[in-house]
């Protein structure tokens, strides 16, 4: 068949293909035309599975790659540019605006996505209603995911005992060998239930087989605790969360297929994933293990419900637990040098030091919790991170670390924006700023994750975990990319007007409120927090505003405070309004500390120390003040106890 193309006709419809002999599984030579024409005849069997459900593709553009050099591939929820006008579609609102998916309800739509490299579909277990929105799930999954050392027989060990579970929960579970590594179960719904209510309940069968079967399986997501045992993912359920479809194919190094199993091949001692041709024959020849789930769900179907739910202590311990957990202070870095830097491992582990607000968030119930270093509670200015809607974690509950960054047109970290949300506290005010200035939470470690605590894991462990557990967040939660080179890493952040690095130790544990060596910041100037104490009035263009502000710090938290010199440039018209509506509440009569010189203290209006904002500035002077300060803003995360001279 020619390479540049030719025009096809399928059910009425016209379709280009091209590069139909381009091979996309090397390992096999299978090619892209074998795609398309796996997916044309199975379609009696797919389409009755995707009907009614939105379609997030994985598509691998340059083929699959091999077992040992994989291509790269990328999800992809919006409907790609330039697709027939025919292939219907329906929004999801999603943090970052609205996307339309694709609705694949006929053969034509199928080969369209195969000629994209559309390879793998992925769906939730609900339809959209009606009306175009949500429905409620019409089936449940449980994915069964070995870990190290666990082939697909054990899988099936665990799926016969959860069967057993099920079917006395009034449900008829039917198992699909994933294509990856595992294997699925699926039962048909009445549809009568929400995500949230389903997926409690599928948790909490995980958990059952955990306890009852603590040396096969397990429903912690911890990489950690897999070794030996099959993950128990009950997180497939949640509304947000998406599962390969049966049928579709995967893209994996050999052309498997999520294929239909009966429980009769799951005691085959050879069990394995299946091909496209085997899946083809399996078809021709009248197997279909999944008919009953494509048909309707019983409407005589009972609500599902825990069949010992006085057996299940330790999920509801573990996010009680969480709920009730004391706000956690953040492990902090030391000033340090690229030498320094470079000592810490080879190859180094470097992150970039992002412009923002650190920020711990607590997930539990559903829901996160935020807060500032200072342990002051931000979730209600942040409500994309925080409200319904909000970036689900597939998890009971988890403490993350992160900083809230807010981006300029450039892309570049901008603290000066980021002063837009900091201080706002009513909801108009939040709602028109999460417009006017979006924000992103950059999360770089985790914590606790499913009632464990994670804070004696290395830091290498726990990045792992933190990858698992937001790899399919949609914005604005991000986990960046870690560097190997101290050197390369600061040339790039300076080019691209960036504060800094972090150089961090992979195997470091976490030290919450700690300032350790272990993590070492490297900053292309100098920056101080700062305690305000008080005011010099303006004159000239400033006469109605300030001049300057009078600095403090602490040698050590808690101790007295010392003057450190005054600040009187970077301010913005909107700064100085903001700060002298700040400043004027907390005046004084009297200078809330000593040490401060004559010509400084002249004609300075005092303050209660409470306000901390942060300079950048050339030097310390042998004296101990900053030296040609420039303001950056006001630092509500940063408690003004705490503020002492950075070394």
């Amino acid at each position: 068949m020619a390479s540049d193309g030719q025009i096809v006709q399928i059910d009425g419809r016209r379709l280009r293909v091209t590069n139909l002999d381009k091979v996309v599984y090397p390992e096999t030579g299978t090619t892209k035309g074998e795609i398309i024409a796996y997916y044309s005849t199975i379609a009696p069997q797919l389409l009755p599975l995707l009907a009614g459900r939105p379609v997030t593709r994985k598509r691998w553009v340059e083929g699959v790659g091999t077992a040992d050099a994989p291509a790269d591939a990328f999800f992809t929820k919006q409907l790609e540019r330039g697709a027939p006008e025919w292939i219907p579609r329906q929004e999801i609102q999603h943090s970052d605006g609205a996307k339309e998916y694709p609705l694949v309800q006929d053969v034509p739509t199928l080969v369209w996505l195969a000629q994209v490299a559309a390879i793998e579909l992925h769906v939730p277990q609900w339809r959209f209603t009606a009306e175009g929105l949500p429905g409620r799930p019409d089936r449940l999954v449980l994915d069964l995911d070995p870990g190290p050392g666990v082939d697909l027989v054990q899988c099936a060990a665990v799926a016969r005992i959860a069967r057993g579970i099920l079917t006395g929960m009034g449900l008829d579970p039917l198992p699909v060998t994933s294509g990856s590594k595992g294997i699925h179960l699926y039962a048909a719904l009445p549809g009568e239930q929400t995500s949230d209510e389903i997926s409690a309940v599928v948790k909490q069968l995980a958990r059952l087989i955990e306890d009852e079967h603590p040396d096969l399986a397990t429903a912690t997501m911890s990489k950690a605790v897999r070794g030996g045992r099959v993950f128990l993912d009950w997180s497939q359920n949640n509304g947000k969360k998406t599962t390969i479809s049966p049928y579709s194919l995967r893209g994996r190094a050999r052309p498997w297929v999520a294929a239909p199993r009966t429980w009769e091949e799951l005691d085959d001692p050879d069990l394995a994933q299946l091909e496209i041709d085997a899946v083809l024959a399996r078809a021709a020849a009248g197997i279909d293990p999944l008919a009953g789930l494509r048909g309707e769900a019983p409407a005589t179907a009972p609500p599902i419900a825990p069949r010992h739910p006085h057996r299940y202590p330790r999920a509801s311990a573990a996010v009680a637990s969480a709920a009730q957990k004391p706000t956690l202070s953040p492990m902090l870095a030391e000033n340090g040098t690229p030498a320094l830097a470079r000592s810490l491992s080879t190859p180094s582990w470097v992150e970039v030091k992002w412009d923002g607000i650190r920020a711990v968030g607590t997930w539990s119930h559903g829901r996160m919790l935020l807060h500032a270093r200072s342990g002051t509670d931000i979730t209600a200015r942040y409500p994309e991170l925080t409200a319904d809607g909000a970036p689900f974690l597939p998890a009971s509950d988890a403490v993350v670390d992160g900083e809230i960054v807010a981006f300029d047109d450039h892309g570049r970290p901008s603290f000066s924006l980021l002063q837009n949300r900091m201080h706002l506290t009513r909801p108009r005010e939040i709602e028109r700023e999460v417009v006017r200035t979006p924000i992103v939470y950059l999360l770089f470690d985790l914590i606790r994750l499913d009632g464990h605590d994670l804070t004696d894991m290395p830091l290498r462990q726990r990045r792992t975990l933190l990858q698992d557990l937001a790899e399919e967040l949609d914005a604005p939660v991000k986990v960046p990319p870690v560097f190997d080179d101290v050197d390369a890493a600061l040339a790039a952040s300076r080019e691209f007007g960036l504060e800094g690095v972090v150089a961090k130790d992979p195997s470091s544990r976490y030290r919450p409120g700690q300032r350790s060596p272990s993590w070492l910041k490297v900053k292309h100037t100098l920056m101080q927090e700062a305690v305000i104490v008080g005011i010099r009035p303006g004159k000239g263009d400033r006469e109605s505003t300030l001049g300057s502000l009078l600095l403090a710090v602490r040698d050590s938290a808690g101790g007295a405070l010392r003057y450190v010199g005054r600040v009187g440039t970077g301010f913005t018209e909107r700064s100085l309004r903001d700060l002298l509506a700040r400043l004027e509440p907390l005046r004084i009569d009297s200078a809330p500390l000593n040490g401060v010189p004559a010509l400084d203290a002249a004609d300075a209006l005092w303050v209660r120390p409470e306000l901390v904002g942060e300079v950048e500035f050339a030097n310390w002077t042998p004296d101990g003040v900053l030296r040609h300060a420039r303001w950056r803003g006001l630092r509500p995360d940063k408690a003004a106890e705490d503020v002492v001279r950075e070394a």
